[in-house]
Parts: structure tokens; sequence; C-alpha cells
């Protein structure tokens, strides 16, 4: 799947911080069963890596990302965990060589005109605006719609239910990334129940 496939999966992209991989199967199972397919876990925390695997391996409906790709190092790191796309805060030359040479599809973090000018002269046509809210959210992505109608997003940062449909409204989004599907204290209770809840609410979002 390219990345734009990807986005088509889910509505949402949960943006996962998992602190035990041991978690990270039934955690996936509960997203999936809500349907949640495509998963960013971010390299925030050393499970990181081995809960990509872990998913990848036990749970074949779940499409694995990696997220807070910063590194070209990390990109076949990510890879060799099971990653089938990569998410990153931004781009740089290095990262996008390296993530071309791979073949991983990927979404480069972009705040403005210029970075996304940048990263489309990189060969990208799907970014992730970050940290959305922050940079002007659903005014930022109605401004860019006109002078760049082929690009297409994956908003992250700041989203929430309250403001998620939306984004999801507008012509140019096609997923938006968000945490509240995986927060910290069901996932510490292995609330599963309470996780496919979420997920089966955010799937509800699409317009």
């Amino acid at each position: 799947m390219n990345t734009r496939e990807l986005l088509a999966l889910s509505p949402i992209v949960p943006v996962m911080v998992i602190d035990d991989a041991a978690a990270a199967v039934d955690l996936a199972q509960a997203l999936v069963a809500g349907g949640i397919y495509a998963l960013e876990i971010t390299l925030r925390t050393p499970a990181a890596l081995p809960a990509m695997r872990r998913i990848r391996d036990a749970v074949p409906q779940a499409v694995v990302g990696a997220g807070t790709i910063t590194q070209p190092l990390q990109v076949q790191q990510c890879i060799d965990a099971g990653a089938q796309f990569g998410v990153s805060p931004g781009l740089t030359p290095a990262l996008a060589n390296a993530v071309q040479s791979a073949a991983l599809p990927f979404l480069p973090g972009v705040a403005s005109a210029s970075e996304l000018m940048a990263a489309q002269a990189a060969g990208f046509d799907t970014f992730k605006l970050f940290p959305a809210e922050a940079v002007g959210g659903i005014k930022l992505l109605q401004a860019l719609a006109g002078p760049f109608a082929d690009a297409r997003f994956c908003p992250t940062g700041g989203i929430t239910p309250t403001n998620a449909a939306d984004y999801l409204a507008l012509p140019n989004v096609l997923a938006v990334g968000g945490s509240w599907l995986t927060p910290k204290a069901a996932v510490a209770a292995q609330d599963w129940a309470e996780i496919t809840r979420l997920a089966k609410a955010a799937g509800a979002l699409r317009v």
C-alpha cells in the first residue's frame, strides 16, 4: 500500500507511546476490534521497536507504522522491526533519501508552505501537518488547498474528539493522528474494552 491507501484504512491514526512491549499485542487487537487498522508507534520509548515486531507477528490485520522517525539510521531499524510505514515530525534531505531508498511509505511532517514545497520537491505527495493546532490547523489547511491542490494531509498535534470531525471534513485531509485512543490510564489498567470503545467512536467520525 502507498501512503494514501494506508490513510484510507481508518479516519484516525492512533499515535501510540508504548511503555511495555508485553501489552502491545492486546492493545493492537483492541484497536483493530474497534475498526482502527493503521497504528503509529512512536520511537519515544525503548519498548517501541519490540512492540512493532510483536504486533506485526501476532496481529495481521494491523498495519504497523513507526512514528517520530528523525534520523536516517532509524529507517532500517524500523523496517527490521516490522514497520510498514513511517511518520516524521519533519524532513531532511538525508531522511528523505533513506526512506525512498528503502521504499518505505512515509509521511513527512510539514508546518508551512515552504516546508511543503521542499517535501514535494523531494518526491512526496502526502504529509503530516505538525503540530497542527499550533501552526494554524484548519485555517492553514484551507489556505494550503488553493496553491497545493494535489497535496493531502494527516494533521497531528492538538487533534481531539471535539475537533477531529472538522478536520476530516476538509477535502485535503485523509485522516488525522491522535493520542486519545490509547489513554495511559486505560492501557495501564489493561482496559481493552475501553480502547475498543474509543476506537469505534473514532471510526464514526469520518464524514
